[in-house]
């Protein structure tokens, strides 16, 4: 069990470092250049070169039954997903088998409409409230795993 955060963009690492130390589980930080990340003995940083997906391609590989992903990239939760790993986004909203295929579709659409003009709004912006639902969730998922026989 190891939690991997796609690290480039991620805007809850600390938080993530909190919640591994409590349970002492391995954190795996992957991005695509150098990063600075914390010297805890818990985190090992990967850089996964400058390919556009390597890095989404690192996580894919190193992801398995029993591991959490986070990471706010849609198509990498899918192949995550697949591979039986928990996925939690940087907001709180955990993807599962059940919502990912609804999920993906809803990215493919406002990706269609961005590129049409239809719509020329990101997502929303990161609040207080997403930084402390993400904690709780991610400290459910991890106490749920931890009951699991492995």
């Amino acid at each position: 069990m190891q939690i991997l955060v796609d690290a480039d963009a991620c805007p809850v690492k600390d938080e993530v470092l909190r919640v591994a130390e409590r349970h002492q589980l391995p954190v795996v930080m992957v991005s695509n250049s150098w990063m600075r990340a914390s010297d805890h003995p818990l985190v090992q940083r990967l850089v996964a070169g400058t390919h556009p997906d390597a890095a989404d391609d690192l996580i894919a590989e190193k992801a398995g039954p029993r591991d959490v992903v986070i990471t706010a990239d849609i198509p990498l939760a899918a192949r995550v997903i697949a591979k039986g790993a928990l996925v939690l986004r940087p907001n709180g909203q955990p993807l599962d088998e059940n919502a990912i295929g609804m999920t993906l579709a809803m990215r493919n659409l406002h990706t269609h409409l961005r590129d049409t003009g239809e719509i020329t709004g990101g997502p929303s912006a990161f609040r207080k409230q997403d930084r402390s639902r993400f904690l709780s969730v991610l400290e459910t998922m991890i106490q749920g795993i931890k009951r699991q026989k492995p």
